[in-house]
């Protein structure tokens, strides 16, 4: 299959190729691990971590408003281990709480491709994305940039590939 062609072609190219890195990285997992975790309001900072292997994913955050909400964290590893993938989001789709800041950090492995959303899609509706200017993306971080972002948080994506041994 060629690439889409002209302006709107580079654009629909460029929204399909995360998209299909991810499915990839979903499919070939050969480890992968789900995990539970309270997202609690009340200013404090707080942390939950997954590891798998030599790879791990740890979720930052603080928040104001409401009471604990229910979310998960994914990772994975494919087959042939050049990708380490982490999703953190709240399965109901859209978070109450306020977001004072945020931060997904890796281990072992350099983001190649992240993704920070305001809802997470449910019942038919999309994933909204955040604006790009409210969050920055590093080789190892995806966070918060300060004094842009408008405190709404459901779901982070990070593929990140691993470093390969070479013979």
């Amino acid at each position: 299959m060629a690439a889409p062609s002209g302006r709107s072609g580079r654009r629909l190219w460029a929204a399909l190729v995360p998209v299909a890195i991810l499915c990839l990285a979903a499919r070939a997992a050969e480890e992968a691990s789900t995990a539970e975790f309270d997202v609690r309001p009340g200013g404090e900072v707080h942390s939950f971590s997954r590891s798998l292997g030599d790879y791990t994913c740890t979720f930052t955050y603080s928040a104001q408003g409401g009471t604990n909400e229910q979310w998960q964290m994914h990772v994975g590893v494919s087959e042939d281990n050049p990708l380490f993938s982490c999703s953190v989001w709240r399965p109901q789709g859209k978070s109450y709480l306020f977001f004072t800041q945020f931060k997904a950090e890796v281990k072992g492995a350099k983001i190649e491709y992240a993704m920070a959303y305001s809802q997470a899609a449910v019942g038919g509706q999309s994933d909204i994305p955040l604006k790009q200017e409210e969050f920055e993306i590093t080789e190892t971080t995806v966070s918060h940039r300060e004094g842009k972002f408008r405190f709404e948080l459901s779901k982070l994506m990070i593929v990140a590939k691993t470093p390969r041994d070479e013979l």
